[in-house]
Protein backbone atom coordinates (compact mmCIF):
# COMPACT_ATOMS: atom_id res chain seq x y z
CA UNK A 1 0.00 0.00 0.00
CA UNK A 2 1.14 3.98 -0.78
CA UNK A 3 0.11 7.13 -0.74
CA UNK A 4 0.66 8.61 2.55
CA UNK A 5 4.09 10.51 2.64
CA UNK A 6 3.71 11.80 6.13
CA UNK A 7 4.50 9.35 8.18
CA UNK A 8 6.02 10.95 11.17
CA UNK A 9 5.24 9.82 14.73
CA UNK A 10 2.82 12.91 15.44
CA UNK A 11 0.78 11.81 11.91
CA UNK A 12 0.62 8.13 12.97
CA UNK A 13 -0.62 9.35 16.52
CA UNK A 14 -3.55 11.09 14.68
CA UNK A 15 -4.59 8.24 12.35
CA UNK A 16 -4.67 5.79 15.03
CA UNK A 17 -6.85 7.88 17.26
CA UNK A 18 -8.87 8.29 14.02
CA UNK A 19 -9.17 5.09 13.29
CA UNK A 20 -10.10 4.05 16.68
CA UNK A 21 -13.08 6.73 16.40
CA UNK A 22 -14.16 4.84 13.45
CA UNK A 23 -14.24 1.36 15.16
CA UNK A 24 -16.25 3.31 17.87
CA UNK A 25 -18.83 4.72 15.63
CA UNK A 26 -19.14 0.89 13.61
CA UNK A 27 -19.78 -0.48 17.90
CA UNK A 28 -22.16 2.37 18.31
CA UNK A 29 -24.10 1.30 15.67
CA UNK A 30 -24.82 -2.07 16.92
CA UNK A 31 -25.48 -1.38 19.86
CA UNK A 32 -28.18 1.37 19.13
CA UNK A 33 -29.83 -1.65 16.85
CA UNK A 34 -29.41 -4.21 19.87
CA UNK A 35 -31.45 -2.66 21.94
CA UNK A 36 -34.43 -1.84 20.22
CA UNK A 37 -34.64 -5.54 18.98
CA UNK A 38 -37.85 -6.06 21.13
CA UNK A 39 -39.24 -2.98 19.59
CA UNK A 40 -38.76 -4.19 16.38
CA UNK A 41 -40.09 -7.76 17.00
CA UNK A 42 -43.38 -6.16 18.31
CA UNK A 43 -43.71 -3.76 15.78
CA UNK A 44 -43.19 -6.24 12.69
CA UNK A 45 -45.57 -8.80 15.07
CA UNK A 46 -42.65 -11.54 15.10
CA UNK A 47 -42.47 -14.37 17.22
CA UNK A 48 -39.34 -15.89 18.20
CA UNK A 49 -39.09 -18.22 15.40
CA UNK A 50 -39.69 -15.92 12.67
CA UNK A 51 -37.29 -13.03 14.88
CA UNK A 52 -34.79 -15.64 14.17
CA UNK A 53 -35.46 -16.09 10.58
CA UNK A 54 -34.87 -12.28 9.90
CA UNK A 55 -31.98 -12.00 12.21
CA UNK A 56 -30.57 -15.07 9.76
CA UNK A 57 -30.31 -12.11 6.82
CA UNK A 58 -27.49 -9.88 8.08
CA UNK A 59 -25.58 -13.00 7.85
CA UNK A 60 -26.68 -13.62 4.16
CA UNK A 61 -26.29 -9.97 3.08
CA UNK A 62 -22.62 -9.87 4.80
CA UNK A 63 -21.00 -13.22 3.05
CA UNK A 64 -22.36 -12.11 -0.06
CA UNK A 65 -21.00 -8.05 0.15
CA UNK A 66 -18.07 -8.88 2.39
CA UNK A 67 -15.99 -9.95 -0.98
CA UNK A 68 -16.84 -6.82 -2.36
CA UNK A 69 -14.97 -4.75 0.31
CA UNK A 70 -11.27 -5.35 -0.45
CA UNK A 71 -11.65 -4.82 -3.91
CA UNK A 72 -13.45 -1.43 -3.51
CA UNK A 73 -10.37 -0.96 -1.11
CA UNK A 74 -8.34 -1.76 -4.11
CA UNK A 75 -9.66 -0.01 -6.31
CA UNK A 76 -10.54 3.19 -4.66
CA UNK A 77 -7.86 3.80 -2.19
CA UNK A 78 -8.50 2.89 1.85
CA UNK A 79 -9.34 6.28 2.95
CA UNK A 80 -12.19 6.74 0.28
CA UNK A 81 -13.82 3.20 0.53
CA UNK A 82 -13.76 3.84 4.12
CA UNK A 83 -15.63 6.52 3.74
CA UNK A 84 -18.21 5.36 1.56
CA UNK A 85 -18.64 2.10 3.56
CA UNK A 86 -18.95 3.53 6.92
CA UNK A 87 -21.40 6.00 5.95
CA UNK A 88 -23.92 3.47 3.81
CA UNK A 89 -23.50 1.41 7.70
CA UNK A 90 -24.68 4.27 9.62
CA UNK A 91 -27.17 5.10 7.48
CA UNK A 92 -28.58 1.45 7.52
CA UNK A 93 -29.78 1.54 10.83
CA UNK A 94 -32.79 3.54 10.21
CA UNK A 95 -34.25 0.56 8.21
CA UNK A 96 -34.72 -2.18 10.46
CA UNK A 97 -37.21 -0.27 12.60
CA UNK A 98 -39.34 1.24 9.27
CA UNK A 99 -40.63 -2.54 8.12
CA UNK A 100 -43.88 -3.32 8.85
CA UNK A 101 -44.16 -7.08 8.70
CA UNK A 102 -41.49 -10.12 8.13
CA UNK A 103 -40.53 -9.95 4.51
CA UNK A 104 -39.70 -5.99 4.56
CA UNK A 105 -37.86 -7.07 7.35
CA UNK A 106 -35.96 -9.40 5.66
CA UNK A 107 -34.62 -7.19 2.86
CA UNK A 108 -33.69 -4.48 5.56
CA UNK A 109 -32.04 -6.89 7.47
CA UNK A 110 -29.79 -8.39 4.73
CA UNK A 111 -29.02 -4.34 3.66
CA UNK A 112 -28.20 -4.06 7.23
CA UNK A 113 -25.92 -7.02 6.97
CA UNK A 114 -24.00 -6.22 3.72
CA UNK A 115 -23.09 -2.71 4.99
CA UNK A 116 -21.83 -4.08 8.07
CA UNK A 117 -20.06 -6.47 6.36
CA UNK A 118 -18.06 -4.62 3.63
CA UNK A 119 -17.06 -1.28 6.40
CA UNK A 120 -16.46 -4.17 9.09
CA UNK A 121 -13.56 -5.71 6.38
CA UNK A 122 -12.08 -2.19 5.35
CA UNK A 123 -12.12 -0.82 8.81
CA UNK A 124 -9.99 -3.91 10.05
CA UNK A 125 -7.47 -3.60 6.94
CA UNK A 126 -7.20 0.34 7.13
CA UNK A 127 -6.34 -0.73 11.01
CA UNK A 128 -3.68 -3.46 10.01
CA UNK A 129 -1.97 -0.82 7.91
CA UNK A 130 -1.78 1.53 10.34
CA UNK A 131 -0.41 -1.12 13.03
CA UNK A 132 2.70 -1.70 10.60
CA UNK A 133 3.39 1.65 10.14
CA UNK A 134 3.46 2.40 14.01
CA UNK A 135 5.29 -0.42 14.69
CA UNK A 136 3.21 -1.92 17.45
CA UNK A 137 0.09 -3.80 17.97
CA UNK A 138 -3.06 -1.71 18.44
CA UNK A 139 -6.04 -4.15 16.48
CA UNK A 140 -6.95 -5.45 20.50
CA UNK A 141 -7.20 -1.78 21.77
CA UNK A 142 -9.32 -0.78 18.43
CA UNK A 143 -11.30 -3.86 19.21
CA UNK A 144 -11.89 -2.22 22.83
CA UNK A 145 -13.07 0.93 21.00
CA UNK A 146 -15.60 -0.61 19.00
CA UNK A 147 -16.89 -2.46 22.34
CA UNK A 148 -17.10 1.13 23.88
CA UNK A 149 -19.18 2.41 20.72
CA UNK A 150 -21.84 -0.57 21.27
CA UNK A 151 -21.52 0.26 25.12
CA UNK A 152 -22.46 4.00 24.02
CA UNK A 153 -24.77 2.96 21.35
CA UNK A 154 -26.87 0.30 23.77
CA UNK A 155 -26.84 2.47 26.44
CA UNK A 156 -28.36 5.13 24.35
CA UNK A 157 -31.03 2.54 23.39
CA UNK A 158 -31.52 1.41 27.11
CA UNK A 159 -32.59 5.44 27.71
CA UNK A 160 -34.45 5.56 24.19
CA UNK A 161 -36.39 2.28 25.49
CA UNK A 162 -36.99 3.14 29.30
CA UNK A 163 -38.44 6.31 27.92
CA UNK A 164 -40.95 4.59 25.18
CA UNK A 165 -39.14 6.56 22.25
CA UNK A 166 -40.49 5.30 19.10
CA UNK A 167 -37.20 3.18 17.62
CA UNK A 168 -37.70 4.83 13.85
CA UNK A 169 -37.50 8.28 15.78
CA UNK A 170 -34.38 6.81 18.02
CA UNK A 171 -32.42 5.50 15.29
CA UNK A 172 -33.12 8.29 12.38
CA UNK A 173 -31.58 10.33 14.98
CA UNK A 174 -28.53 8.17 15.78
CA UNK A 175 -28.13 7.29 12.09
CA UNK A 176 -27.60 10.90 11.51
CA UNK A 177 -25.58 11.68 14.63
CA UNK A 178 -23.10 9.04 13.90
CA UNK A 179 -22.78 9.32 10.12
CA UNK A 180 -21.85 12.85 10.88
CA UNK A 181 -18.99 11.68 13.50
CA UNK A 182 -17.85 8.80 11.03
CA UNK A 183 -17.35 10.95 8.26
CA UNK A 184 -14.77 13.76 10.70
CA UNK A 185 -13.34 10.53 11.69
CA UNK A 186 -12.72 9.02 8.08
CA UNK A 187 -10.51 12.41 7.22
CA UNK A 188 -7.85 11.34 9.88
CA UNK A 189 -7.29 7.93 8.75
CA UNK A 190 -3.95 7.03 6.73
CA UNK A 191 -5.18 7.83 2.63
CA UNK A 192 -3.39 4.41 1.72
CA UNK A 193 -3.35 3.45 -1.84
CA UNK A 194 -2.75 -0.25 -3.31
CA UNK A 195 0.37 0.22 -6.11
CA UNK A 196 -0.15 -0.53 -9.83
CA UNK A 197 1.56 -3.87 -9.48
CA UNK A 198 -0.68 -4.88 -6.48
CA UNK A 199 -3.15 -7.82 -7.63
CA UNK A 200 -7.03 -7.86 -6.09
CA UNK A 201 -7.56 -9.65 -2.98
CA UNK A 202 -9.06 -13.23 -3.33
CA UNK A 203 -12.57 -13.67 -2.95
CA UNK A 204 -12.38 -16.07 -0.86
CA UNK A 205 -9.87 -17.40 1.43
CA UNK A 206 -10.45 -21.55 3.16
CA UNK A 207 -8.53 -22.56 6.32
CA UNK A 208 -5.97 -24.74 6.20
CA UNK A 209 -6.40 -28.20 8.08
CA UNK A 210 -4.36 -27.17 10.85
CA UNK A 211 -6.45 -23.58 11.60
CA UNK A 212 -9.93 -25.36 12.16
CA UNK A 213 -10.11 -26.32 15.09
CA UNK A 214 -8.25 -23.09 16.13
CA UNK A 215 -11.70 -21.43 13.70
CA UNK A 216 -14.03 -23.64 16.19
CA UNK A 217 -12.44 -22.11 19.67
CA UNK A 218 -13.18 -18.22 18.39
CA UNK A 219 -16.71 -19.62 16.72
CA UNK A 220 -17.53 -20.84 20.09
CA UNK A 221 -16.75 -17.25 21.45
CA UNK A 222 -18.16 -15.14 18.80
CA UNK A 223 -21.27 -17.44 18.67
CA UNK A 224 -21.76 -16.16 22.87
CA UNK A 225 -21.02 -13.33 21.71
CA UNK A 226 -23.62 -12.61 18.70
CA UNK A 227 -26.41 -14.63 20.76
CA UNK A 228 -25.92 -12.51 23.60
CA UNK A 229 -25.69 -9.06 22.09
CA UNK A 230 -28.71 -9.65 20.14
CA UNK A 231 -31.10 -11.41 22.32
CA UNK A 232 -30.36 -10.82 25.72
CA UNK A 233 -33.09 -7.92 25.99
CA UNK A 234 -35.44 -10.36 24.52
CA UNK A 235 -34.75 -12.63 27.33
CA UNK A 236 -35.04 -10.69 30.06
CA UNK A 237 -38.23 -9.51 28.96
CA UNK A 238 -39.87 -12.51 27.77
CA UNK A 239 -38.39 -15.25 30.21
CA UNK A 240 -37.97 -12.62 33.27
CA UNK A 241 -40.98 -10.45 32.45
CA UNK A 242 -39.03 -7.15 33.27
CA UNK A 243 -39.98 -3.90 31.84
CA UNK A 244 -38.14 -2.49 28.27
CA UNK A 245 -35.86 -0.38 29.92
CA UNK A 246 -34.21 -2.67 32.29
CA UNK A 247 -33.94 -5.62 29.68
CA UNK A 248 -32.21 -3.19 27.23
CA UNK A 249 -30.05 -2.75 30.24
CA UNK A 250 -28.89 -6.05 30.24
CA UNK A 251 -27.39 -5.44 26.66
CA UNK A 252 -25.50 -2.60 28.02
CA UNK A 253 -24.23 -4.96 30.78
CA UNK A 254 -22.81 -7.34 28.54
CA UNK A 255 -21.26 -4.54 26.17
CA UNK A 256 -19.83 -2.79 29.39
CA UNK A 257 -17.76 -5.74 30.41
CA UNK A 258 -16.39 -6.49 26.81
CA UNK A 259 -15.36 -3.36 26.26
CA UNK A 260 -13.00 -3.71 30.15
CA UNK A 261 -11.99 -6.70 28.80
CA UNK A 262 -10.92 -5.73 25.27
CA UNK A 263 -9.08 -2.78 26.71
CA UNK A 264 -7.04 -4.38 29.38
CA UNK A 265 -7.00 -7.48 27.48
CA UNK A 266 -3.29 -7.18 26.36
CA UNK A 267 -1.71 -6.23 29.61
CA UNK A 268 -3.33 -9.99 30.79
CA UNK A 269 -2.14 -12.25 27.96
CA UNK A 270 1.57 -10.73 28.40
CA UNK A 271 1.37 -11.80 31.97
CA UNK A 272 -0.49 -15.37 32.23
CA UNK A 273 -0.19 -16.09 28.39
CA UNK A 274 -2.90 -17.13 25.84
CA UNK A 275 -4.37 -20.63 26.76
CA UNK A 276 -4.42 -19.31 30.69
CA UNK A 277 -6.34 -16.50 30.13
CA UNK A 278 -8.98 -18.56 27.70
CA UNK A 279 -9.49 -20.99 30.33
CA UNK A 280 -10.37 -18.62 33.05
CA UNK A 281 -12.58 -16.69 30.73
CA UNK A 282 -14.13 -19.86 29.62
CA UNK A 283 -14.70 -20.42 33.33
CA UNK A 284 -16.51 -17.41 33.82
CA UNK A 285 -18.57 -17.61 30.95
CA UNK A 286 -19.67 -20.67 31.70
CA UNK A 287 -20.62 -19.54 35.26
CA UNK A 288 -22.24 -16.10 33.56
CA UNK A 289 -24.61 -18.46 31.19
CA UNK A 290 -25.79 -20.81 34.11
CA UNK A 291 -26.57 -17.74 35.86
CA UNK A 292 -28.32 -16.92 32.95
CA UNK A 293 -30.54 -20.30 32.89
CA UNK A 294 -30.63 -21.35 36.17
CA UNK A 295 -31.39 -18.29 37.96
CA UNK A 296 -34.43 -16.94 37.01
CA UNK A 297 -33.95 -13.55 38.29
CA UNK A 298 -33.53 -10.09 36.17
CA UNK A 299 -30.11 -8.97 38.41
CA UNK A 300 -28.77 -12.71 38.27
CA UNK A 301 -29.47 -12.84 34.59
CA UNK A 302 -27.60 -9.40 34.09
CA UNK A 303 -24.79 -10.34 35.84
CA UNK A 304 -24.76 -13.60 33.66
CA UNK A 305 -24.50 -11.56 30.76
CA UNK A 306 -21.98 -9.80 31.58
CA UNK A 307 -19.71 -12.88 32.61
CA UNK A 308 -20.50 -14.10 29.38
CA UNK A 309 -19.06 -10.94 28.06
CA UNK A 310 -15.85 -10.47 30.40
CA UNK A 311 -15.19 -14.35 29.48
CA UNK A 312 -14.95 -13.94 25.62
CA UNK A 313 -13.44 -11.01 25.16
CA UNK A 314 -9.95 -12.11 24.26
CA UNK A 315 -10.57 -14.88 22.61
CA UNK A 316 -11.06 -14.07 19.21
CA UNK A 317 -7.77 -11.99 18.84
CA UNK A 318 -6.01 -14.79 20.54
CA UNK A 319 -7.46 -17.08 18.10
CA UNK A 320 -5.94 -15.08 15.04
CA UNK A 321 -2.46 -14.63 16.60
CA UNK A 322 -2.66 -18.61 17.14
CA UNK A 323 -3.60 -19.35 13.59
CA UNK A 324 -0.86 -16.93 12.24
CA UNK A 325 1.26 -19.69 14.04
CA UNK A 326 -0.45 -22.67 12.84
CA UNK A 327 0.89 -23.89 9.76
CA UNK A 328 3.01 -22.27 6.88
CA UNK A 329 0.49 -20.17 5.11
CA UNK A 330 -0.44 -17.31 8.07
CA UNK A 331 -2.57 -15.28 6.13
CA UNK A 332 -4.93 -17.97 4.48
CA UNK A 333 -5.06 -19.39 7.73
CA UNK A 334 -6.40 -15.73 10.06
CA UNK A 335 -8.52 -15.49 6.52
CA UNK A 336 -10.00 -18.65 6.66
CA UNK A 337 -10.31 -18.39 10.67
CA UNK A 338 -12.00 -14.39 10.21
CA UNK A 339 -14.33 -16.00 7.81
CA UNK A 340 -15.53 -19.08 10.58
CA UNK A 341 -15.46 -16.61 13.29
CA UNK A 342 -17.55 -13.62 11.80
CA UNK A 343 -20.25 -15.82 10.38
CA UNK A 344 -20.65 -17.61 13.59
CA UNK A 345 -21.47 -14.12 15.18
CA UNK A 346 -24.05 -13.34 12.06
CA UNK A 347 -25.62 -16.80 12.30
CA UNK A 348 -25.78 -16.93 16.23
CA UNK A 349 -28.68 -14.49 16.19
CA UNK A 350 -31.08 -16.90 14.16
CA UNK A 351 -30.03 -20.10 15.55
CA UNK A 352 -31.08 -18.80 18.67
CA UNK A 353 -34.59 -17.67 17.53
CA UNK A 354 -34.92 -21.50 15.67
CA UNK A 355 -33.88 -23.22 18.83
CA UNK A 356 -35.78 -20.80 21.06
CA UNK A 357 -39.01 -21.62 18.78
CA UNK A 358 -38.47 -25.33 18.91
CA UNK A 359 -38.12 -25.37 22.15
CA UNK A 360 -37.05 -22.05 24.84
CA UNK A 361 -35.23 -19.38 24.90
CA UNK A 362 -33.72 -20.72 28.22
CA UNK A 363 -32.73 -23.95 26.20
CA UNK A 364 -31.05 -21.28 23.72
CA UNK A 365 -28.30 -20.13 26.55
CA UNK A 366 -28.14 -23.16 27.34
CA UNK A 367 -26.59 -23.86 24.00
CA UNK A 368 -24.33 -20.61 24.37
CA UNK A 369 -23.55 -22.15 28.26
CA UNK A 370 -22.25 -25.41 26.47
CA UNK A 371 -20.12 -23.56 23.76
CA UNK A 372 -18.42 -21.27 26.56
CA UNK A 373 -17.35 -24.41 28.68
CA UNK A 374 -15.96 -25.60 25.21
CA UNK A 375 -13.60 -22.58 25.88
CA UNK A 376 -12.15 -24.31 28.80
CA UNK A 377 -12.33 -27.83 27.33
CA UNK A 378 -10.30 -26.69 24.05
CA UNK A 379 -8.36 -23.72 25.38
CA UNK A 380 -4.76 -25.56 24.56
CA UNK A 381 -5.55 -25.10 20.38
CA UNK A 382 -4.52 -21.38 21.44
CA UNK A 383 -1.08 -22.30 22.54
CA UNK A 384 1.55 -20.64 20.40
CA UNK A 385 3.77 -23.46 18.83
CA UNK A 386 7.52 -23.38 18.78
CA UNK A 387 8.82 -21.28 15.97
CA UNK A 388 12.44 -20.98 14.20
CA UNK A 389 13.90 -17.94 15.43
CA UNK A 390 17.12 -15.85 14.10
CA UNK A 391 20.20 -18.82 13.75
CA UNK A 392 17.87 -21.62 14.27
CA UNK A 393 16.90 -20.86 17.93
CA UNK A 394 13.17 -21.91 19.09
CA UNK A 395 11.27 -19.76 20.65
CA UNK A 396 7.89 -20.14 22.36
CA UNK A 397 4.81 -18.66 24.07
CA UNK A 398 6.68 -18.84 27.48
CA UNK A 399 9.88 -16.43 26.01
CA UNK A 400 7.41 -13.69 25.89
CA UNK A 401 4.90 -11.61 24.00
CA UNK A 402 4.71 -12.56 20.47
CA UNK A 403 6.91 -10.71 17.87
CA UNK A 404 5.44 -7.06 16.24
CA UNK A 405 5.84 -8.22 12.98
CA UNK A 406 3.43 -11.24 13.31
CA UNK A 407 0.47 -10.78 11.33
CA UNK A 408 -2.63 -8.13 13.17
CA UNK A 409 -5.32 -9.77 14.31
CA UNK A 410 -8.90 -8.36 13.49
CA UNK A 411 -12.41 -8.58 14.56
CA UNK A 412 -15.29 -10.63 13.06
Amino acid sequence: MTGETDLSPARLRHARFAIAAVFCAHGAVTGSFATRIPWIQDHAQLSAGTLGLALAFPALGAALAMPLAGRINHRFGARAALRALLALWTLSLVLPSLAPNLPVLCVALFVYGATSGMSDVAMNALGVETENRLGRSIMSSLHGMWSVGALVGSAAGTVAAHLGTDARLHHLVAAFALTAAALVAVRGVLDLRSGQGDQAPPHFALPPRSALMIGAIGFCAVFAEGASLDWSAVYLRDVLHTDAGLAAASTTAFALTMAVARLVGDRVVDRFGAVPTVRVGGVLATCGGLLVVGVRHPVAAMAGFGLIGLGIAVVVPLAFAAAARSGPAPAQAIAGVATITYTSGLIAPSAIGAVADATSLVVSFGLVTLLAFALVVGAAVLRQKPAVGQGGARTSEEAGPPHQDEPARTRP
